[in-house]
């Protein structure tokens, strides 16, 4: 048994091949425990930065990317632990096969801990989501979101540098001088982004609107869904999902109609000039009366004018900024009282009839 045991084959003993699939196996088949259990170790850090961090959810979130980074781990040290076979060893493109497999066995280290690393980001976003959700305003929500988005961004630049460094060998700080030249070029071809991106961190900080304000930029009135890097995703009246580039939301006049302190409507009427004074008068005190309701905040009811046509009386009014349904029935009604008022008080409006008089 020892001397099979013993034997060589591709430039290794099978005691040692067997020593390594089964310490590979075993990390196989008990890699929930040995997932869960660092998780926990993994949860403790956390858990002193954070008091009321939720165990179940930071285990099923990190729980799958840790295991597959601790077998990738494992499997890779126990398999250096082997002379690669000289049987195997060829050249393909100036590289050896051993370098190949080498590189390949970083790459997939590399990518793996990384990916541990993003879901640990979007615990941690998850969280802070949670207690901002307890907070009336909606900025934490979005710079969440933003800074999510931007430290995952960091993580994978990070971790290219890192497969070109480890997996390719590269000199990362020669090259990032060298690309400091591209990246010169790069940045007038893509000043538009920049600007755009610039523009993501002035909206953060100067916060002229947040998600979930309506609001109005250029022609298109909507509410904003999402505030990104690049672009603000606004969900319009028309119930249609525009796109709106970051640079734009803030060099144009955007109207923040969620911060109105209230709602204004507007009453014109233009009665026949054969009206009365006194009768012009009553009107005037009935419509008064009409928008003096409980609704209404403010009021003014003039007569504005008096041309050859008509006599001209404005009305203007505000209400709470109430929602826009509710708005058109308060407006619905007053202008329906007014018509009746007219009804009531027999005044004809401009134009609703004609004397011709012919004379010789």
């Amino acid at each position: 048994m020892n001397d099979f045991l013993n034997r060589v084959w591709w430039d290794n003993a099978i005691r040692d091949y067997l020593v390594v699939g089964a310490v590979i196996l075993f990390v196989w088949l008990f890699r929930p425990v040995i997932s869960r259990y660092f998780a926990g170790l993994l949860f403790g850090v956390v858990h002193r930065i954070w008091k009321n961090v939720d165990k179940p959810a930071f285990t099923s979130l990190v729980i799958r990317p840790l295991g597959f980074f601790l077998l990738i781990l494992v499997s890779i040290a126990a398999l250096y632990k082997l002379n690669f076979p000289q049987q195997l060893d060829e050249t393909i493109y100036k590289y050896s096969t051993r370098e190949i497999v080498q590189s390949l066995g970083t790459i997939i280290l590399i990518v793996s801990f990384f990916g541990l690393l993003l879901r640990i980001i979007d615990f941690i976003a998850l969280l802070l989501e949670k207690r901002a959700n307890l907070t009336p305003d909606q900025t934490d929500n979005q710079l969440i979101v933003f800074f999510k988005d931007f430290f995952k961004v960091i993580l994978v630049i990070i971790g290219i540098m890192l497969v070109l460094r480890y997996a390719f060998g590269l000199d990362v700080g020669g090259l990032l001088t060298g690309l400091s030249i591209v990246g010169a070029a790069i940045a007038l071809a893509l000043r538009e982004s920049l600007e755009n991106l610039i523009a993501s961190f002035i909206i953060f900080f100067d916060k002229p609107f947040v998600m979930g304000d309506l609001v109005k930029v250029n022609t298109i009135t909507g509410t904003v869904e999402r505030i990104g890097l690049r672009s603000t995703r606004i969900r319009t009246d028309q119930k249609t999902y525009v796109t709106v580039p970051n640079k734009q939301m803030v060099d144009s006049i955007l109207d923040n109609l969620s911060l109105r302190t209230q709602r204004r409507g507007d009453l014109k009427l233009e009665i026949g000039l054969q009206t009365s004074t006194a009768a012009i008068e009553k009107l005037l005190e009935g419509i008064r009366k009409i928008v003096g309701r409980k609704e209404v905040e403010e009021y003014n009811v003039n007569l504005s004018e008096i041309s050859s046509q008509a006599i001209i009386i404005a009305v203007d009014y505000y209400t709470a900024p109430v929602g826009i349904k509710d708005f058109f029935a308060i407006r619905q009604e007053i202008n329906l009282a007014a018509l009746k008022l007219l009804e009531e008080m027999k005044i004809e409006i401009a134009g609703a009839s004609t004397d011709v008089r012919i004379a010789k």
